[in-house]
């Protein structure tokens, strides 16, 4: 990293707070010194994630995350070190310097993703100067059909494709190279031939959260073999199971609001009916299956998600495992009922705003709504029926989160089926009970490492937080692994400087995921402070730089011994003999001080 970068990075993070950058995602309440949030990169209920804001870094105790303001927003944002520098550049007021930092590799990666959010540009403005030529007679009759008003027309971007040719011929004017055109998912190829992958469609760009077109979405406009909807191809853009259609405007919302929910449609016009009805806390899941990262997407605006997927019952039950995928990231899902048949869009034009506002005061916690579609499977004036749902739906009850929520769902079920409370918690009961993950306390996480390696994270840690009992030259410790040396050396450089050790700066010295890395997590585990301070620490702390030491004359007198075994001269067993001795004799002086 060229020395440029380098200082731009310390102008960059001295003019930005970490705290205020992560209270735009997270919520965070301060704790002493440091803030705590529940961690946005793994599922728990007690908030183990810490932000030091004096030395502006975070740490999860739990899953063991940790890094500076830029990996924050990396992270969060799901971009490279470069894009995460221009954002915070662009928010710090700074101009990004353009020099030769990056490797042959990355530069072209920059290139390459440069050149297609150029040609994603470049169509999303030819398909809206389409929809304005006059010659768009079937899309603007769809709109009107769909009524649709202008100022939404311009909102979402929406566009025209004539055809399967204007558009390739278009792009080549504007100078792309065909291998782009086709790496951008907007044109594919038949025969040899470039032609629009959205061809004769109603165009529905989609939009990151960083304002960016990233894919198009087309409807068809007439009966056709074709599917009706179709999404663009996955790219290096474009990646449908991290994507949220209208994520871009929810963003925009939070910033002038507090988001109490959001509400999840599967497609384009169910997001934009909703929306021109008043709805602006509406995305779409663009008829995927729901995945891990757009839980984690929801998650960074809201703890609640309305599931709001067409009536139909058989469709629904298909999304359960996406459901599940939701709770176990943390949130806090409930799905909406609908009338069979219906799609969100079809309520607002029959019911208006109040019909679907009523459907959704109406939602279901995702556990009642499990049970409600077991009964849908099941003839409850039939004995044997009757009793494959009650073991059924005993099974959903275990995974309750409560004894009071248990409590109340077998009352549901023994209305429902008339079978009594009492026996249907017999049945709870009898049948062993699903194992929950221990809940996660905002201690170090269980360290199963040799005594010397815990050691050296102690004594590293100690001098990086300044405790004020580290008060010997650290130089003077002998460090086992090359990265606590690397650590040292910096502390003390940082120290013959008479400047402030910054552990956020460690976070430039380490490539992540290497194994360095992985060990300046394990010794930020001791970065809340309390395993650093009162005496007991103290005395740790002299025990470990004891083991160190102890630890270094041990495996010299092991070399030694081995030395002497395979000596064959009297002369030099007698030498190394003399160098044994003086080396049991130190180690015996290290041992009687501490006794002392």
């Amino acid at each position: 990293m060229a020395t440029e970068l380098q200082e731009f990075l310390i102008t960059l993070k001295g003019k930005l707070n970490i705290i205020d950058v992560a209270s735009g995602y997270i919520t965070l309440e301060r704790r002493g010194g440091s803030y705590w949030a529940c961690c946005p990169f793994h599922h728990e209920k007690t908030p183990s994630f810490s932000i030091n804001e004096s030395d502006q870094f975070y740490h999860c105790f739990g899953c063991g995350e940790s890094g500076d303001i830029i990996k924050f927003v990396r992270e969060m944002e799901n971009i490279d070190f470069m894009d995460a520098v221009r954002l915070l550049a662009e928010r710090a007021g700074l101009e990004v310097p353009q020099s030769g930092y990056d490797s042959k590799k990355t530069v072209e990666l920059k290139r390459k993703r440069d050149s297609l959010l150029k040609i994603m540009n470049d169509c999303a403005h030819f398909y809206l100067d389409n929809l304005r030529s006059g010659k768009a007679d079937e899309h603007i009759e769809y709109i009107l059909k769909r009524n649709i008003p202008s100022n939404i027309v311009r909102t979402f971007g929406l566009g025209a494709s004539l055809n399967f040719n204007d558009l390739p011929k278009f792009l080549l004017s504007k100078g792309y190279s065909r291998q782009d055109m086709l790496d951008s998912g907007a044109v594919g190829e038949v025969n040899g031939r470039l032609i629009d992958a959205q061809g004769g469609r109603l165009i529905f760009p989609v939009i990151n959260g960083m304002d960016e077109v990233v894919a198009f979405g087309g409807r068809v406009l007439k009966k056709t073999d074709f599917a009706k909807y179709k999404n663009t191809k996955e790219t290096m853009l474009f990646n449908k199971s991290k994507t949220l259609y209208n994520l871009n405007l929810l963003k925009k919302l939070k910033k002038t609001q507090t988001i109490k929910e959001v509400i999840m449609v599967e497609g384009y016009m169910d997001t934009i009916s909703l929306y021109k009805a008043g709805f602006k806390n509406v995305v779409a899941s663009m008829g995927t299956s729901l995945t891990q990262e757009q839980a984690r997407l929801i998650k960074r605006y809201t703890d609640t998600v309305l599931i709001s997927y067409d009536g139909d019952g058989a469709g629904q039950k298909a999304n359960m495992r996406g459901l599940d995928i939701l709770k176990s990231e943390g949130l806090n899902v409930r799905v909406v009922p609908l009338p069979d048949g219906l799609d969100p869009d079809d309520v607002i034009k029959q019911r208006g705003t109040e019909g679907y506002a009523k459907c959704l005061s109406s939602a279901l916690p995702l556990i009642d709504y499990k049970l409600e579609v077991l009964g849908r499977g099941f003839d409850l004036t039939r004995p044997e029926d009757k009793r494959k749902y009650v073991a059924e739906a005993v099974k959903v009850v275990r995974t309750a989160d409560s004894a009071s929520e248990q409590e109340d769902l077998l009352k549901s079920i023994r209305d429902k089926t008339g079978i009594t409370y009492e026996s249907l918690s017999r049945d709870l009961n009898s049948a062993p009970k699903p194992e929950q993950p221990a809940p996660k306390r905002q201690t170090v996480r269980k360290d199963n490492s040799g005594a010397v390696l815990k050691a050296s994270r102690f004594v590293i840690a100690s001098y990086l937080f300044g405790a004020k009992y580290a008060d010997k030259d650290i130089s003077d410790i002998p460090f086992e692994s090359e990265v606590h040396g690397i650590i040292a050396k910096y502390i003390k450089t940082k120290n013959l400087m008479g400047e402030r050790v910054q552990p956020s700066e460690l976070f430039e010295f380490f490539e992540e995921d290497s194994p360095e890395y992985t060990e300046l997590t394990k010794i930020l585990d001791y970065s809340d402070g309390q395993a650093l301070s009162g005496s007991h620490s103290a005395k740790y702390f002299d025990d470990c730089i004891l083991k160190l030491k102890l630890e270094i004359i041990d495996r010299q007198i092991k070399s030694l011994t081995a030395e002497i075994d395979a000596e064959t001269s009297a002369e030099g067993r007698k030498s190394l003999a003399l160098a044994l001795n003086k080396l049991i004799k130190q180690k015996e002086k290290l041992k009687s001080g501490e006794r002392k």
